[in-house]
């Protein structure tokens, strides 16, 4: 999924009469907020004002020679403007929705998203469940970087629904068959799709998806 979908960008061409004095060139990179449309980068052809001037006032040679002759020039600079609180408000607006229900979704793309996988025994009061389900979440822990979260408070369907809360791309299931089949139930966020994977095979499936 994009971080930003497209039609939620434009670029805004700043005139001359608009721009600084030594910008050759100004263009502004919009996102449609829910309140309108607001700035969030902006980009500046500085061309060679600033090492021309450098050198004016320092004295010292800035220029550099092409490698094919002796021709000497001031190297022109791009100036990229951009704020991390707006773009990182831009995300959350753009991840952020809700059902018919009310319920909050925010469809944060797995590289924002703060928790990576959580891990949720289908029961708290069969020991042997919840032991397995530590162990898988103690190995992400130790032997990944992705942060987890154990949780273990109530049905799994309002404990799926708090992980979409917070954006959490990946949950991990163990239930009755894991004691079985030596599986889990890992579950996709975005697409709902539930696919049965081999424990051993876990940290395999994060990392095909995760990186």
């Amino acid at each position: 999924m994009p971080w930003i979908k497209k039609e939620n960008l434009k670029i805004i061409e700043i005139g001359e009469e608009d721009r600084a004095h030594y910008a050759k060139r100004q263009a502004d990179i919009m996102y449609n907020f829910p309140f309108g449309w607001k700035e969030i980068e902006g980009i500046h052809n500085r061309g060679d004002w600033d090492l021309s001037n450098h050198a004016k006032h320092s004295g010292q040679d800035l220029q550099v020679a092409r490698d094919d002759s002796k021709e000497k020039y001031f190297p022109h600079v791009i100036e990229t403007s951009v704020g991390v609180e707006r773009s990182m408000f831009a995300f959350l607006c753009e991840a952020y929705s809700e059902n018919q229900e009310g319920e909050v979704n925010f469809n944060l793309h797995k590289n924002l998203a703060p928790v990576k996988v959580a891990v949720l025994p289908l029961v708290k009061n069969k020991e042997e469940i919840v032991s397995l389900a530590k162990n898988i979440f103690s190995d992400i822990k130790t032997k990944t970087d992705y942060n987890v979260y154990y949780d273990d408070s109530g049905s799994v369907g309002r404990r799926y629904r708090r992980q979409d809360e917070i954006g959490t791309p990946y949950c991990i299931t163990i239930d009755y068959e894991s004691l079985n089949d030596n599986k889990a139930t890992i579950r996709d966020r975005i697409s709902g799709k539930q696919d049965r994977v081999e424990i051993n095979k876990i940290k395999e499936y994060l990392d095909n998806n995760l990186k």
